[in-house]
Parts: C-alpha cells; sequence; structure tokens
C-alpha cells in the first residue's frame, strides 16, 4: 500500500504568491520580498513560534532562487555533520556557480563549538545560512555569528490567514477537494491549533478522516470529539508548542504540583529543551511568587545554573525539584504589578526632573547648584530611616508596589507602613 504523504506536507507551498500569511516580510514591497526579487538575501535568522512557516519560507528562497538547499536539524546533528554539509556545500557551489543554502532548524539548541563552526563558511560566502529559533536570538546565537545575519520576526498566523489555510486545502488538495467538506463552523479548528499552520492541517486532516460517509459537515463539537479521541496523532509536533508551556506555567501559578511535574513530564516526552523550561520557571519565580517567597528565585537561578552544568537526562530531577517547590510556594504578583504600574506611570507623565537633592554632585558647578545639597544619608539616622521624597514631586504620594496578601509580605507592608505612616497608603 503506497503511503500517504501528510495534508501538510502537501500543502507546502513552492512560491512567495502561496505563502499563508507574514505579510510585513513577504507583501508588496516588503523587505523580504524585495532580496528574494532581486537574488540579494543575506544570511538570516528565521525567528517566530512554531508552524508559522520557517522552513517553508526557506524551502522557497531556495526554489525561486535556483540555489542548492541544505538541511540540518540541530537535534540530532553535530559538528562533524555541519562540516560535512559545508564541505558538500563548497562542491556544489563549484558546480553550480550558485551560492547554496543551509538551513538549519531550531538552531538556537546548538552549542557555542557548533555555532563557531558555521562562521568560516558564511564569513566566506560558502553558504547562505538561513536559521530557524523559536527563542530570542539575543540570548541563544552566539554574538559573532548573530551580526553576520539579519533577524527576521515571523508572526502568529492572524484568523484570516488560518481560515485562508483551511479553504485552501479543501479546494485544491488532490485527495480532500474530492469529498465535498463543509466547515459550519471554525472555532474550535482554530482554537486548537494555536496559531500553528501545521497542527491546523494536521487536526483538519485528522477531522476529515473520521468523518461518517453520509456526513461531510465540520462542526465545533465534532473536532472537541476528535481531538481529544486522538491526541496523540496531531499533537506529538505540538510538545514543543506554548499550549504546553502555558498549562504548565498555570499549574505552578494555581499551587498544583501534581498538574505542573504532570506538565513537566509532557514536556521533558516531547523532547522540549531543559533551559527553555528553566528560563521560564526563572521568569515565574518574580512574576507568580515574588517576595511572597524570595527563596524561590534563588532556587530557579540555581536551577537553571545547573541544568545547564548537568546536561541530560539528570538534570530532569533539578526541574522537578524547582517546579514542585514553586507550585507549593506562597504566591504574589505585587513585583510584577509594581513595575507594571510604574511603566504605566511614567508613559502618563514623560520624563520629570530628578529632585535636585537625589541628584549626582561629581563637579564643582553641580555643587553651586546645590546638586545634592538637602539629600539626607539614611544610615545616620535612627532605624537606618528619615523622611524625605523620592519622587519627583508631580508624583509624590504614588504608590506602585503594593504588598501582596502573605505572610512574608504582610510583614513588608507593616514595615512600610509604620515607616513611612500617611504618606504612602499601604
Amino acid at each position: 500500500m503506497a503511503t500517504i504523504i501528510p495534508l501538510a506536507e502537501r500543502m507546502r507551498p513552492e512560491n512567495i504568491d502561496d505563502y499563508v500569511g507574514q505579510h510585513h516580510l513577504l507583501g508588496n514591497d516588503a523587505v523580504l520580498r524585495k532580496s528574494i526579487q532581486s537574488n540579494t538575501i543575506p544570511s538570516m535568522i528565521l525567528w517566530g513560534p512554531p508552524g508559522v512557516g520557517k522552513t517553508t519560507l526557506a524551502y522557497i528562497m531556495s526554489k525561486q532562487l535556483n540555489r542548492p538547499f541544505f538541511n540540518l536539524s540541530a537535534i540530532n546533528s553535530g559538528v562533524k555533520d555541519i562540516r560535512d554539509i559545508i564541505e558538500k556545500a563548497n562542491l556544489s557551489q563549484k558546480m553550480y556557480q550558485e551560492q547554496p543554502i543551509l538551513f538549519i532548524d531550531e538552531i538556537h539548541r546548538f552549542s557555542k563549538s557548533q555555532q563557531d563552526s558555521l562562521l568560516g563558511a558564511v564569513e566566506k560566502g560558502l553558504v547562505t545560512l538561513i536559521g530557524a529559533t523559536t527563542e530570542n536570538p539575543s540570548f541563544e546565537v552566539i554574538s559573532a555569528l548573530l551580526s553576520r545575519c539579519q533577524v527576521y520576526t515571523l508572526k502568529q498566523l492572524e484568523e484570516n490567514d488560518l481560515v485562508h489555510l483551511v479553504h485552501k486545502a479543501l479546494r485544491d488538495d488532490e485527495v480532500l477537494k474530492s469529498k465535498g467538506i463543509i466547515v459550519d463552523e471554525y472555532e474550535a479548528l482554530l482554537r486548537v491549533s494555536g496559531g500553528d499552520a501545521r497542527k491546523l492541517l494536521n487536526v483538519l486532516e485528522l477531522v476529515v478522516n473520521a468523518l461518517e460517509n453520509d456526513n461531510n459537515r465540520i462542526t465545533n463539537a465534532f473536532v472537541l470529539t476528535q481531538v481529544q479521541q486522538n491526541m496523540a496523532l496531531y499533537d506529538k509536533a505540538g510538545e514543543q508548542h506554548y499550549d504546553i508551556i502555558s498549562a504548565f506555567i498555570k499549574s505552578i501559578r494555581g499551587s498544583d504540583p501534581n498538574a505542573a511535574v504532570y506538565w513537566l513530564a509532557r514536556m521533558i516526552e516531547g523532547g522540549e529543551d531543559p533551559l527553555f523550561i528553566a528560563r521560564r520557571l526563572l521568569i515565574l519565580a518574580s512574576e507568580d511568587i515574588g517576595n511572597a517567597n524570595p527563596n524561590a528565585l534563588l532556587l530557579a537561578n540555581n536551577c537553571f545554573q545547573a541544568v545547564n552544568v548537568i546536561g541530560w537526562p539528570e538534570s530532569r530531577i533539578i526541574l522537578s525539584q524547582t517546579v514542585t517547590y514553586m507550585a507549593s510556594s506562597a504566591k504574589s504578583n505585587a513585583a510584577y504589578e509594581a513595575i507594571k504600574n510604574a511603566q504605566s506611570l511614567v508613559r502618563q507623565t514623560g520624563d520629570l526632573s530628578v529632585p535636585l537633592h537625589l541628584r549626582n554632585a561629581p563637579t564643582k558647578l553641580m555643587k553651586n547648584l546645590n546638586y545634592g545639597k538637602e539629600y539626607k544619608y539614611a544610615h545616620v539616622y535612627e532605624n537606618n530611616f528619615v523622611e524625605q521624597e523620592f519622587l519627583p514631586e508631580k508624583i509624590s504620594g504614588s504608590l506602585l508596589y503594593d504588598p501582596g496578601n502573605n505572610a512574608t509580605e504582610l510583614k513588608l507592608r507593616e514595615h512600610l507602613r509604620k515607616l513611612w505612616k500617611n504618606k504612602y497608603k499601604y
């Protein structure tokens, strides 16, 4: 029996005009479209969430420019594989006189030494490098390589793009177009896809295959029933997607260590990068726990360092310890709210002048202008505190940090109330 190619692969576009989404890069007169049309594409990093077309875009560029295309995945490739591919690309360029494209999926998973091994080929023009990543390249790609690449940010597909993909698949695909499928409701299809075109097409194919002979209509209820029954069939690639990390974070925030460690296991089994998980824990430690338990940030930071040093699979135990501790911890988002409130106030009030008594006075002129003259040094006063103004006069008394309702921050609230009395309404 012949193997049927998955719908997502059958629908992979061959040219820019068939590509869906990323209008800011590929619309009329957009920067990347112009580069492709003029055959002057630079080495680049394509940064965006899963399923928005990074691999497809690299493939289209090679097809339209008639360039040799070499493909590596950072998950299962090492320095030797990189050197072998670069050697092949070098030979190919000599034969075809066209600069080959080297596409590296999930380039953020390459170590520093692996990324270093790409530098020479990119500098000498042996290849045009196209790296794809779901992680911020500023943190994940070494500066020497990043400086030689243009970074293009790909956005989550919009609802109109996703609906267009469904219409196009039902209209153009050789397998589906003969079935006369009618989509009565789109909400469930779009929701379970999470903006991921590949997942959307996989779910669509799953649902169509489940339709009975006398039924050709797709409804929200039918989609959800099929997805729940066949989760593993379409969600394997989705294990690395943001829906899992979202459930993970919300479980820790909701103080459920059982759910949190379950979602941790889902990510581990799905091949998630441990450092990706550890970074999210660092953010969560301040955003959702904060001063309710300052030790959470210390543990999260140590977890990140340990995962980086220990490696896999042992570091999964360190992640588990950190996750269960943080999920069981007291919670507060007061620090998160404080900086959000402060930024909002800055945007509303603009660049207010620093009060004279708080200004630095490194020169005689500044001293003559009374910079710092009225400043009171807190440590020479009782309890290391003296009341004075630290905010610009216009926003004096603004309460930006409001301690949370937990044992630790209630003590902070009481301490601040005693210090400031009626100045801040704690």
